[in-house]
């Protein structure tokens, strides 16, 4: 990633990229993404991840277009795949780790799309030898960016309504969930929250509500399921998508916090907030300094 270019600046440029130029990602850039994956360590609520960059390994990119995204992505020369032990936090934790990569990835120049439901699992599992223990939540699509979007991008960019991002008050509150919060109680806070609210998630969704304490650096991550991801995305027959985005909103938070110089840690101690529906749960803590 350019060490010149903010972080922020980086995932607001960031967007969901289908359409690539056929053209195989650079040695300089394989090995630079290599050496930042190789470094990545477990994710903020202890679970550990496994990741690689799958390219093609001939001539052409048939090798990749054998790993199958159902006509959703062209001409992609890679993909970010990985693998984690099912635990606790670990859908969390992998959503985490797979955008620092992306975002790292994206600094670099490269273009990435996140699929959750639209890649077979049979292939990916295949290239990264997922082990019986191992689960593979989503994968990313990256390569360099085709000049204009195809069909398919815009098609897809219609149907999530990528432009039309839920707005603060309906995302994020003060005390519990039915005070709105104001931008102007949040101070320094307010681009990392922001930069939730800016993050990827499945069919743009935006599951994650946070609630500030009064008077406190002290945010508290939720998570609300839309209807087709109840029950961790079984009725669906996908993995815990919305769990992952969590992790998403929450390397998102982490990061920008970080450039402001806003420090903190995680912590998953419910604090028993009253979220008045049994489909918003809660997932982990943000505690500042």
């Amino acid at each position: 990633m350019d060490s010149k270019r903010s972080i922020v600046d980086i995932m607001g440029r960031r967007y969901s990229n289908r359409t690539y130029l056929k053209e195989k990602i650079t040695r300089d850039h394989r090995e630079i993404i290599q050496g930042f994956i190789s470094g990545l360590k477990a994710g903020p609520l202890g679970s550990t991840a496994r990741f690689t960059l799958i390219t093609d390994s001939g001539e052409d990119q048939e090798s990749l277009r054998e790993l199958g995204t159902y006509g959703v992505i062209r001409n992609a020369a890679g993909f970010f795949a990985g693998a984690v032990k099912q635990s606790g936090h670990c859908f969390e934790d992998y959503g985490y780790l797979l955008e620092k990569i992306v975002i790292h990835a994206t600094g670099m120049g490269l273009a990435t799309c996140w699929l959750g439901g639209t890649f077979s699992k049979s292939g990916f599992a295949r290239g990264i030898s997922l082990a019986k223990d191992e689960v593979l939540p989503a994968v990313v699509a990256t390569g360099y960016a085709a000049p204009k979007p195809g069909l398919v991008d815009s098609i897809m960019r219609f149907g999530a309504g990528s432009k039309y991002r839920k707005q603060w008050d309906s995302l994020f509150f003060s005390g519990d969930m039915t005070v709105p919060l104001s931008q102007s109680d949040v101070g320094p806070y307010a681009v990392p929250i922001e930069m939730v609210r800016r993050a990827p998630s499945a069919a743009n969704k935006q599951p994650w509500r946070i609630v500030k304490e009064p008077g406190k650096n002290i945010f508290h991550f939720y998570m609300l399921r839309t209807k087709m991801y109840r029950d961790g995305g079984k009725m669906v027959g996908i993995q815990d998508l919305q769990r992952v985005d969590m992790g998403i909103a929450m390397y998102h938070f982490e990061a920008s916090a970080a450039e402001s110089k806003l420090g903190g840690s995680w912590t998953a101690t419910n604090p028993g907030i009253t979220t008045g529906t049994a489909d918003c749960e809660y997932i982990v803590t943000w505690k500042g300094k």
